[in-house]
């Protein structure tokens, strides 16, 4: 008899994430419409997978090309009744037990807000404590130090440069930045994102 412990089967979705005030759904096209009129458009310009969006049809096809990828796992996220931001499961690798969190966006009307940690929290804590996950990263454009910014302060690890790793549909050639939780920091992860969002909810 193997005294291995048995893992839990690393499947990230689809499923519906619910706590900290915010749901995660998973994105369907009906959603498409909402998205769209919250879409920070000059933000998502540093994001391949939102290039050119400029009418609901263009976000269905996103929806759609990700629902259909085995590696992606694509949510709407919501606060109460309103739809106010996007983000995935990535790059996912069940074999290596690891994820990625990205294609993220959120209205700017509820940036600085809890929705932004909450949702963190809520793909972090499934992630982590459900699917057994080792290792679960982030990337953003070199360009972007406002999520730079965004991602350091969830405590993930900032691992390094990829040089000219994406070229962009307007032949730029992107460097990528990219960072990482592991399993054994995410308790520390995990405090310091439900005190932010305590910190948020006394201001409120």
């Amino acid at each position: 008899m193997s005294d291995t412990p048995t893992q839990p089967p690393f499947d990230p979705g689809p499923t519906t994430l619910t706590g900290h005030g915010v749901e995660l759904r998973p994105a369907v096209p009906a959603d498409a419409r909402e998205l769209l009129s919250i879409c920070p458009h000059d933000d998502l310009a540093f994001s391949p997978a939102f290039w050119g969006v400029s009418e609901a049809a263009d976000v269905v096809r996103i929806i759609e090309r990700f629902t259909a990828d085995p590696t992606v796992v694509p949510f709407t996220i919501r606060a109460g009744d309103r739809v106010t931001g996007f983000t995935t499961y990535l790059d996912i690798r069940p074999a290596h037990r690891g994820l990625e969190v990205g294609h993220t966006w959120i209205g700017r009307v509820w940036r600085g807000t809890h929705v932004n940690p909450a949702a963190k929290l809520l793909l972090f804590e499934h992630a982590f404590e459900r699917l057994g996950a080792i290792r679960v990263s982030l990337k953003t454009d070199a360009r972007n130090l406002r999520s730079q910014g965004a991602i350091a302060k969830l405590g993930a690890v900032r691992e390094g440069v990829l040089r000219s790793h994406l070229v962009l549909p307007d032949g730029f050639r992107r460097d990528t930045v990219y960072y990482s939780i592991l399993d054994s920091e995410w308790p520390r992860v995990r405090e310091g994102l439900q005190r932010r969002l305590a910190e948020i909810d006394g201001r409120s």
